[in-house]
């Protein structure tokens, strides 16, 4: 027995020196711990860790507290403290993100997700990952802060304004890049991407300069695995697209501080740069407007048809020394009997590799790969070094296995920049336009002009 108490101490000691928690509280807490560890025996698997630090972290009221008197000085050091918060109270779990494979390849980031299931229900996006009984009405709605039946007792938040508006910041726990966060309606509202939508990015990374901020297209198979619910993506990283270089550059008389450039780039991006944010706000709502009334049966490209509305834009921003850079992704999800999954996802020689949707982050190239992948390849990896041919149950994985028989050399380099080249493939299935000089004709059609 002595040492269940020796273990709800260990917690309080770490609670005191990583969570903030005050030592007039200890016994208290302490008391809270060992009631969930008199009721889990032995071991401590996820809902028992859920329940302890849901305890030992400071409530949400004192965390916004804290959080907006550090970003009365720097914005920078606020998030830098929240984030670290996150991963000390076990909510951001960076033990297990650490141990996903993740490399370059193609001029794209891959990784691994071992942490999180694979996503293959678009019904479910569209849903939100809905509860029974309808509370919370989703899986990222503000109520599931503190919240036992999705394992979030530890979930915190931090208020932020963006375009008026009541929304909040927080971080995911299975992060796919450095400091990935949701911005969140505070409202349970459906996805959208209308002209308020630039102002509340711009206003996000005016709050946060040091990270980039996107919203997915919000349309099934293209969008995000949260439909149901307004919100965006982000975080500190730079992400290969923002990084790509001008193919084209143009510029509108009408908007003489901003300049169009279309980047080198696999999928159909427009960017737009200025440090006028009028100027960013006024010509995405442009692009936006042409794009998703936009149709060209020769290309498959369709707006609209008895299945619905087909063409939207994933918007996505970051400040630099240039202003506000607004890249303006365009996104299909038109369907076809040869391509049911759709026309502009990856194609059926790849689902092997990646079926889920193709969102916001993997469209500025960076990958996120099911888990399973680590052992399939592994196997090929295998096959192939013994000169084995490709059994009938990896059948699937038949472009991957070719491609790598055909470079020689190092098997296991090999298998990573054939998964680079095909992840490449992919981000060219999705692109709406294959020729830039097509996406140069719609960008002339706005008023631009080719410098």
């Amino acid at each position: 027995m002595a040492d269940i108490y020796d273990r709800a101490d260990g917690y309080v000691q770490y609670a005191t020196e990583h969570l903030g928690l005050d030592g007039g509280n200890a016994i208290y807490i302490k008391n809270r711990v060992l009631e969930i560890l008199q009721s889990c025996g032995d071991g401590i698997d996820d809902e028992a860790e859920d329940k302890i630090f849901g305890e030992l972290s400071l409530l949400p009221a004192e965390i916004n507290s804290r959080f907006h008197s550090l970003e009365k000085a720097s914005s920078k050091a606020a998030t830098d403290w929240f984030y670290s918060y996150c991963v000390s109270n076990k909510y951001v779990k960076r033990e297990k993100l650490d141990k996903n494979p993740r490399f370059e390849s193609n001029g794209l980031i891959i990784t691994i997700n071992k942490a999180k299931p694979e996503f293959r229900d678009p019904k479910k996006a569209v849903s939100g990952n809905s509860v029974a009984g309808g509370y919370p009405k989703c899986s990222i709605c503000r109520e599931n802060e503190g919240f036992g039946g999705r394992n979030k007792r530890n979930l915190r938040t931090v208020d932020i304004t963006l375009g008026g508006e009541k929304w909040f910041w927080q971080y995911s726990p299975y992060g796919y890049f450095n400091e990935h966060g949701i911005a969140v309606n505070c409202e349970h509202t459906p996805m959208h991407v209308d002209g308020t939508t630039f102002i509340k990015l711009m206003d996000f990374v005016d709050l946060f300069p040091h990270y980039f901020i996107g919203c997915n297209a919000p349309l099934p198979r293209i969008g995000g695995s949260v439909l149901a619910h307004d919100h965006f993506q982000g975080g500190g990283e730079v992400l290969p697209l923002h990084r790509a270089g001008a193919a084209y550059v143009l510029a509108n008389d009408n908007y003489p501080h901003t300049i169009c450039e279309i980047p080198d780039w696999k999928g159909t991006v427009i960017r737009l740069v200025s440090p006028e944010r009028e100027e960013i706000a006024k010509l995405s709502e442009a692009v936006r407007s042409a794009w998703v009334g936009y149709n060209n049966e020769a290309l498959g490209i369709i707006a609209e048809d008895g299945e619905g509305v087909h063409n939207a834009i994933s918007p996505t921003v970051l400040k630099t020394a240039r202003g506000y850079e607004m890249n303006i992704i365009l996104r299909s999800n038109i369907t076809s009997k040869e391509y049911p999954d759709g026309v502009f996802h990856a194609h059926p020689e790849y689902h092997a590799i990646k079926k889920e949707s193709i969102g916001l982050i993997e469209a500025q190239g960076l990958f996120i790969l099911p888990g399973r992948l680590e052992e399939q390849l592994y196997e090929i990896e295998g096959f192939i070094a013994c000169g084995k041919k490709l059994p009938q149950e990896y059948a699937p994985f038949a472009v991957l296995y070719d491609e790598v028989i055909s470079c020689g050399g190092d098997v296991h380099s090999a298998i990573m920049r054939s998964l680079g080249n095909i992840c490449g493939r992919i981000l060219e299935n999705t692109a709406v336009f294959k020729d830039k000089r097509q996406t140069l004709e719609f960008v002339k059609n706005l008023g631009f002009k080719q410098l």
